[in-house]
């Protein structure tokens, strides 16, 4: 009932919100005669001002047209590699007219960037695919927003995200394939591939680890502890609610996104309030490009996508109440996970010092349990004054962080012995 009536008011919000946008445009462009009134442009930013905040929050497009690399600019091109029912398989192929330059991409590594399925959308990683296509063929895990997976699609578990990373790593073919996990994603993959080795499967040529809760009781933060304070039956009661009739998905179980957004928010309250007041006063001054950074983190931090139940539970559950992974208990559709089973893929393993999200030695722990890589084929950094976001996005991913990330995946782009 309360996704029901979520939808009852985000009705009655929608035409509110567009009027104060219609309104916001009639005092605020230079040709109405509107805007030349007193006090026209304070009331144009009340107005933009209430229309960000009752506005709907769409997924957003990746929108990497194009990149610098080799001297010339590259095209971009994104393409859906392979669709299942909570997952498409993205592609950004690039093109050049130069030849030399074609020479060059077809000869460098190929890198699946498997993204959170835990709120935000997979453009969450958009900097880290822009930064990867300098030197890479990358591929991303783009969840679909499980209120658009009709019902009879069935139900989706984590043992089902495991098999979607088997899957995809078969479709890319692992012979030159490095595999880069960013956040929740370090344990499923984790998982994937150990089935994968101990099954004689060929594994990827490397797993990059970044900042993921595979063994969360090592230096446990607010998300760990609110995971653990609560019993399973908890979060069944209180965050699982059913997709209403108008989207495709109605009557699939699911931890709604506009829960997931309230809870992000009542993270840090006052720093989106000094954030929503910073962006009024930047229209008052008319300062157009903070206003327009401001417009930029907040559609892609308030599209916050509805996570399948079942996923969700298991997540709590395994992960991070029971921990079975760390502890060598975990079994994904009949058979124990064994990460000692690798022994062909490099391991490196990326920290924050200030991640407040995955605290420092939870990626860590992937080194303990992948006693099968020798010592000269794992790394681990801790990257100095860097927060959760800041390992996989902005000027310390761009400037620190990938440049030893690719210098790995260079080292061990051959095959292992």
């Amino acid at each position: 009932m309360l996704y029901q009536i979520h939808e009852w008011q985000r009705s009655f919000m929608g035409p509110l919100s567009y009027f104060a946008q219609a309104s916001a445009r009639m005092l605020s462009e230079p040709g109405s005669v509107l805007a030349q009134l007193p006090g026209a442009q304070r009331m144009a930013a009340g107005y933009e001002l209430m229309y960000r905040l009752g506005k709907a929050y769409e997924k957003p497009e990746f929108g990497i047209h194009s990149i610098e690399a080799h001297g010339h600019t590259i095209a971009i091109v994104e393409r859906t590699a392979l669709e299942l029912p909570f997952c498409r398989l993205k592609r950004f192929k690039r093109f050049s007219d130069d030849p030399a330059t074609i020479e060059r991409m077809k000869d460098e590594p190929v890198v699946l960037v498997v993204a959170p399925l835990s709120g935000h959308h997979a453009t969450l990683l958009r900097d880290t695919v822009r930064t990867l296509l300098r030197d890479h063929k990358v591929y991303i895990t783009d969840w679909v927003d499980a209120r658009m997976v009709p019902a009879e699609a069935g139900p989706f578990h984590l043992d089902d995200y495991v098999a979607y990373v088997e899957q995809f790593i078969r479709h890319i073919g692992a012979g030159r394939l490095h595999v880069i996990s960013v956040c929740q994603p370090t344990v499923p993959v984790l998982a994937a591939v150990s089935l994968m080795a101990a099954r004689g499967e060929p594994t990827p040529r490397s797993l990059t680890m970044m900042g993921g809760p595979i063994d969360p009781r090592r230096s446990p933060t607010s998300v760990n502890n609110l995971a653990t304070t609560q019993p399973l039956a908890w979060f069944r009661a209180n965050l699982i609610h059913t997709v209403p009739m108008n989207y495709p998905g109605h009557g699939r179980q699911v931890y709604p996104g506009f829960l997931q957004h309230a809870g992000f928010v009542a993270m840090n309250p006052g720093r989106h309030l000094t954030s929503h007041w910073d962006y009024y006063l930047n229209l008052l001054r008319g300062d157009l490009d903070d206003a327009e950074a401001h417009r930029k983190f907040y559609d892609e931090y308030n599209a916050v996508l509805d996570m399948p139940a079942e996923y969700y539970l298991d997540t709590i559950g395994t992960v991070f109440q029971q921990c079975l992974l760390p502890r060598g208990l975990w079994d994904v559709d009949g058979e124990r996970v064994k990460p000692a089973a690798i022994w062909d893929s490099a391991l490196l393993t990326i920290e924050g010092e200030l991640d407040d999200i995955s605290g420092l030695g939870q990626t860590e722990a992937a080194h303990d349990l992948c006693s099968g890589i020798p010592a000269d084929r794992r790394e681990h950094r801790v990257i100095e004054g860097a927060g959760h976001y800041g390992i996989f996005s902005g000027r310390r991913w761009r400037e620190t962080v990938y440049p030893q990330v690719r210098d790995f995946i260079r080292r061990f782009d051959k095959p292992a012995g």
